[in-house]
């Protein structure tokens, strides 16, 4: 088993939900992160206020909002889910994000106590 994390843009978590439904893995977790990257951010990525300690600053911005998105696939299904995440989040432009693949020893579900594969499904 493996961990997806992906980080993408905020804009693109919607398309990102619908291509994983279709894929059949409707099951992830997704949430608001702050970072930047080697560029030291982009400040055409920001379309809401901030707070001021999040301001641009010389050289680039301290911060960019951006989503996080985790699911854990089996070993035969991450490179299928790779290639659709970036197919769907590529616009070869700076900020696309970064998807990293961590291994995975083991998934409990809580509800049945069932492991491993049986407890992705």
């Amino acid at each position: 088993m493996k961990e997806i994390l992906a980080i993408i843009r905020p804009k693109q978590v919607s398309r990102t939900k619908d291509i994983l439904e279709k894929l059949g893995f409707p099951g992830f977790t997704a949430g608001c992160v702050l970072g930047r990257g080697k560029q030291r951010g982009i400040a055409g990525e920001i379309t809401c206020e901030l707070p001021a300690d999040l301001h641009s600053v010389p050289g680039g911005s301290k911060y960019v909002p951006k989503r996080l998105v985790s699911l854990v696939v089996a070993d035969e299904d991450v490179e299928l889910v790779v290639k659709a995440l970036i197919k769907v989040n590529q616009t070869k432009q700076f900020g696309d994000g970064r998807i990293f693949v961590c291994p995975v020893d083991n998934v409990v579900r809580v509800r049945t106590s069932e492991e491993g594969d049986a407890a992705l499904c």
